[in-house]
């Protein structure tokens, strides 16, 4: 056949950028922005502090030039409308919403704090705030950086999904073989699938044959043997053959794009919880200006106080409202426990989602790969014959399943060389349709063969008597006798059994939730004690399987490593992928285990808890010493001589701050 290239681009997937590549791309230059935005600032506070009149009171030292105020006042108009910028343009955003949050009360914060201090350099009596404003908008940048970085790539997954179907088809024209993009493809197109290719859309064989993995989009353990006149997925992966396929509609129709809606629509009409913080924020911006402006009306027209008086009075109440605290209070413990949990195998992607995994009343898992080791091994072998022994019986198999590209021959021939048993050769290996595979061994006549074909030639064998639910049996025939059995299966993990027994405790329904068939689905299900199971469930029915228990009022946590589990890691209150699988199921899932180990969902739900206390904690701190220092500011105790200075109330709010991040620290797995 003659090759001819019409398109180089085989390295680049097509992408739709609707389908979240555009807002990944803006995340990461939000976080860059407040990277840069943060050092700047940090670079032009350090002088601020040290030119600062207030700073050189406390610590006793005195550096002053002429026109050194004025130099305080340009460096410190750098950092309000650079480092700044984003909490002015944030409230801007928010008064048009009208939803006043954090933005608006570190917007009014740092605005009081300029105006004061400008007014100040320029006559009115006073100390200024600059180093207060500095601080306050650096404290903020480094806040909402460690925050943005916690859930950094959480858009990822459509893109994921895409980049498994190839950028590049080889459709056929006749003698030629013509590379065309994918998106080109349209019904009745013939193409060709090269060995270890991704197929490039839905479609019929209609020549070769060949084994397929289809684990990430369907969740079978087993590739699956495909020949012509059978249906195939686009984004599976061909194994050692070499096939034709018919196109049976194009790519936007293909069971992969299928997949992707799922996702797409599953993430639109999750919940987008709103961090306490912020509902805090609302309420002290609220608090901060009306106790400001009483606070002024108070002095100047009630008490009749000099204006200067009731201004001083006004801005301290306002700056005092400055949440460094609460800015932090979130923030602090989302990164202490991000890191600590990586630690002990969770991966926190998703804010919101580990937080909410305090609520978690029923656990779904995915089984191939989540609570099963996801790979076929041999678990029993076991010899009929008394002149055989099992380990001879299993070299025999190896020997011949060598030559095989099938994965049950894989597991056969990684127990073989486990145990250090030596290949004999082969003569005449072959595999027979609907059979088995052959050989001939020492002289002698070896089959490997199905229960079906035993079934089928041997009425009175002793299969019945084998057969277990969760197994794959492989019968070898010696000199066309039953000689004993090669039992495989996906191994359930050790750590499984456990997972499920520390849910059970904390009052946790645990369902299973798998393609498999019934059989293999009950046989794990009542090993590992669970409350049920859904066997043979398709994609969309997974996500159907939650919205109908969400529906019930259950809070629902969804287990899984393949594409198949995307859509409902999307669709779950709290999505958790196992690390050994596909990177889109990761990417979808708000939560990794990292190590793969079903216990770290116990330990997840655990950790969510002490982590959820710690932000209550750290809110309750941060906002309730406002409710002390607030009063004090507008001078409630005037009259007993306590007022509390610009001066007293940053060294209160610093306190705090510091408190918070102490707190933060002090989180424990």
């Amino acid at each position: 056949m003659k090759h001819q290239s019409i398109s180089n681009d085989h390295t680049k997937h097509n992408m739709n950028p609707t389908m979240g590549h555009v807002g990944h791309d803006h995340h990461k230059m939000m976080i860059e922005d407040f990277k840069r935005r943060f050092y700047v600032t940090l670079l032009l506070t350090i002088p601020v502090m040290v030119f600062s009149p207030m700073i050189q009171q406390w610590f006793h030292f005195k550096i002053y030039f002429g026109g050194s105020i004025y130099l305080l006042l340009a460096l410190s108009t750098i950092v309000y409308f650079y480092g700044g910028f984003p909490f002015l343009s944030g409230f801007i955003s928010e008064l048009k919403k009208k939803t006043p949050g954090m933005m608006t009360l570190i917007a009014v914060a740092i605005t009081t704090a300029y105006s004061y201090s400008v007014a100040t350099v320029f006559g009115l009596q006073g100390m200024d705030f600059f180093w207060e404003l500095c601080t306050l908008i650096l404290i903020m940048l480094f806040g909402h950086w460690i925050e943005m970085k916690s859930v950094a790539g959480a858009s990822k997954e459509l893109e994921l999904l895409v980049q498994m179907m190839p950028a590049i088809a080889h459709k056929l024209d006749g003698e030629q073989v013509l590379d065309v993009k994918t998106d080109s493809l349209v019904q009745g197109d013939l193409i060709l699938i090269k060995p270890g290719e991704s197929v490039a859309a839905d479609g019929i064989i209609s020549d070769g044959e060949s084994y397929l993995n289809e684990s990430m989009l369907t969740g079978e353990s087993v590739p699956v043997k495909k020949q012509s006149g059978e249906k195939i997925i686009g984004g599976s992966i061909n194994g050692n053959g070499s096939l034709k396929v018919k196109i049976s509609h194009a790519s936007k129709d293909s069971y992969l794009s299928k997949v992707i809606k799922l996702v797409e629509d599953a993430q639109k009409t999750k919940s987008k919880t709103q961090l306490l913080a912020d509902k805090a924020a609302a309420i002290l911006t609220i608090v901060a200006l009306a106790s400001g402006f009483l606070t002024f009306i108070f002095w100047k027209w009630i008490a009749n106080e000099t204006f200067v008086f009731a201004l001083e009075r006004m801005v301290t109440v306002i700056v005092i409202c400055c949440p460094h605290a609460l800015g932090l209070a979130v923030p602090l413990v989302v990164a202490t426990s991000t890191s600590l949990s990586a630690k002990k195998g969770l991966l926190i992607k998703n804010r919101t989602t580990f937080e909410n995994a305090r609520k978690i009343t029923t656990v779904l898992f995915d089984k191939t790969g989540t609570l099963t080791e996801g790979k076929f091994q041999v678990v029993r072998y076991q010899s009929f014959l008394e002149n055989i022994s099992a380990e001879q019986l299993l070299q025999y198999a190896a020997a011949i399943e060598q030559k095989s590209e099938h994965p049950i021959a894989s597991g056969i021939v990684a127990k073989a060389l486990e145990l250090k048993l030596s290949f004999p050769d082969v003569i005449g290996f072959e595999a027979i349709t609907g059979k088995g595979v052959e050989g001939i061994i020492d002289n002698r006549e070896i089959l490997l063969v199905s229960p079906k074909y035993v079934r089928e030639k041997f009425k009175n064998s002793r299969m019945e008597l084998n057969d277990k639910a969760d197994e794959t049996v492989i019968y070898v025939l010696l000199d066309n006798e039953v000689a004993g059995i090669i039992a495989l299966a996906d191994k359930i993990r050790p750590e499984s059994k456990d997972a499920i027994q520390i849910l059970h405790e904390s009052k946790i329904r645990s369902i299973l939730l798998t393609g498999d068939n019934s059989k293999v689905a009950k046989s794990v299900s009542d090993e590992l004690h669970m409350d049920g199971f859904f066997a043979e469930v398709l994609p969309e029915q997974k996500l159907e399987k939650i919205k109908e228990l969400q529906s019930k009022g259950e809070f629902v946590a969804m287990t899984g490593d393949g594409v198949n589990d995307a859509p409902a890691l999307a669709q779950a209150d709290v999505g958790i992928a196992v690390g050994s699988g596909s990177d889109i199921a990761a990417e979808t899932a708000g939560i990794i285990l990292v190590n793969s180990n079903p216990k770290d969902i116990a330990n997840l739900i655990l950790f969510g808890k002490a982590t959820y206390r710690k932000m209550i904690q750290n809110l309750i701190w941060a906002t309730g010493y406002n409710v002390v220092a607030l009063p004090l500011a507008a001078g409630v105790l005037y009259k007993w001589n306590i007022l509390l200075s610009p001066a007293m109330g940053a060294v209160l709010m610093s306190l705090s701050t510091i408190v918070v991040a102490i707190n933060a620290k002090s989180l424990k797995v």
